[in-house]
């Protein structure tokens, strides 16, 4: 039990200091200047005991002390998640250099994925850590395990081709949006991230993972059509949280599958 508690606030922590890439990353902001986390709307410097992952934020009750802004709330939803994340992958690893390099490659998810979340667009050099990553957690064999990304990537490359197709030249005219001619159905860091699920569950478990991930993200999608929201869905949490699911319940898949 203590050991399940200390792994989860470790996580935490680690999750705390996620936050500050996801937000100082995709700006280019020095992660060393300023040295401390600073509030993103005065720019006070942030006291260590209130940069305490989730307690701080809840004994602030969400604000700023000084200029008593919001903070959002996904601060301690990236610090839980690591926390949960850490906990699930090393009860099922246990410790040692897979553990390591695991953690690794779903941390680096986690930070694509809301950056993703936030930004629309996501640094190619994390989705180049992803996809060289993913061949060091892989239990498959190496030529393989480019065959099943090479099959992947080729697969939505082609599916992206067909429904960017009919967004642009059927949806926007029966609409008469000229903003659909410019819409993709698939983002750019959407593919090495499918690569990598590839790379790391093989081809049958991929699709499984992928399935889930389609099903996760249409939450969203209905509820913005049933708010009447014409908003643009990221893809790439949805992939993690596919990748992720099929990842720590792998057996379970594999004995339904067959």
């Amino acid at each position: 039990m203590i050991e399940s508690i200390s792994i989860f606030i470790l996580g935490l922590i680690f999750g705390s200091f996620f936050n500050m890439l996801i937000y100082r990353l995709p700006l280019d902001i020095s992660l060393f200047s300023p040295s401390r986390s600073v509030c993103t709307n005065c720019n006070t410097i942030i006291k260590w005991y209130e940069n305490i992952p989730v307690i701080s934020y809840l004994l602030l009750r969400g604000k700023c002390s000084t200029c008593k802004n919001y903070i959002s709330i996904i601060y301690p939803i990236v610090e839980l998640l690591t926390g949960l994340i850490t906990l699930l992958i090393y009860n099922k690893l246990g410790f040692g250099i897979e553990l390591i390099l695991s953690l690794l490659f779903f941390y680096t998810i986690i930070i694509l994925s809301f950056i993703d979340l936030k930004y629309k667009e996501v640094p190619d050099y994390l989705l180049f850590i992803v996809f060289i990553i993913s061949f060091f957690i892989t239990k498959n064999d190496f030529l393989f395990a480019i065959q099943d990304a090479m099959i992947l990537a080729g697969g939505f490359v082609l599916l992206n081709f067909i429904i960017t197709f009919y967004i642009q030249n059927i949806k926007s005219r029966i609409y008469k949006d000229e903003s659909l001619r410019t819409q993709e159905a698939l983002g750019e860091g959407d593919i090495p991230v499918i690569s990598a699920i590839g790379v790391i569950l093989g081809l049958k478990l991929a699709l499984v993972a992928i399935f889930l991930s389609a099903l996760f993200a249409i939450i969203p999608a209905v509820y913005n059509n049933y708010s009447k929201k014409d908003i643009e869905i990221p893809f790439i949490p949805y992939l993690a949280l596919g990748l992720f699911c099929t990842y720590i319940f792998k057996n379970q898949f594999i004995n339904i599958l067959g």
